[in-house]
């Protein structure tokens, strides 16, 4: 294999705007890549959708996993050295913001999605805004420099609630079961906790 050819590949990084861990590792996949000569493409996606194609449920769907993963979100930020806050209803729904995310990516290029990322899931989790109720969204979106009117024609839009419906099922045919889940050279790799083991990957290749 050619170095310059295995460094223009990308990661794909699949998140939902509901999952805490997605937050963490949305915050050190960037720079992760970059140190490796590599870019991230993400995916925003519904985790709902791809925990009953997997037959799985959430986590914090179980009394004693949902007490323990409360615990784990936190320290998981902590050990990043990154604030953290989680809204007061958990999960909430991320269906809309995503349709905003498939827009801007389509539209105006994986920059311009990813920034809608982060403001997204430092909303959720470092404010604690339930980014899923329709006011909470469109101040989002004005103080990410969108149209919030525009914004809320999009999620409204049924060709972007298509797109993001289409998003789902590639992820889903592409293995993915729940979030954050990354793909490096063809390599699937799920979990925040997986990040030691990409960066090995990247530094060395297969192991």
């Amino acid at each position: 294999m050619q170095r310059g050819a295995r460094l223009d590949r990308r990661i794909d990084f699949y998140f939902d705007f509901s999952s805490p861990y997605s937050y963490v590792a949305n915050e050190w996949v960037g720079a992760l890549a970059a140190r490796h000569g590599r870019r991230v493409r993400r995916h925003a996606i519904l985790l709902g959708v791809t925990f009953q194609a997997a037959e799985l449920k959430s986590p914090v769907s179980y009394p004693i996993k949902r007490e323990y993963s409360v615990r784990d979100f936190a320290r998981s930020a902590r050990f990043e050295g990154l604030p953290y806050a989680m809204p007061a209803s958990f999960p909430i729904p991320t269906q809309n913001a995503a349709r905003v995310f498939w827009w801007l990516a389509d539209t105006r290029g994986d920059e311009a999605a990813a920034a809608w990322a982060t403001a997204g899931l430092r909303a959720v989790f470092t404010r604690g805004e339930p980014i899923g109720e329709r006011d909470m969204l469109r101040a989002l979106a004005a103080g990410h420099g969108l149209d919030p009117d525009e914004a809320e024609r999009v999620w409204n839009d049924p060709a972007w609630k298509e797109r993001l419906k289409r998003a789902n099922e590639q992820a889903i045919a592409a293995g993915v079961f729940g979030a954050p889940f990354f793909v490096v050279d063809g390599e699937p790799f799920w979990g925040n906790d997986r990040k030691p083991q990409i960066e090995r990957w990247l530094a060395s290749g297969p192991f």
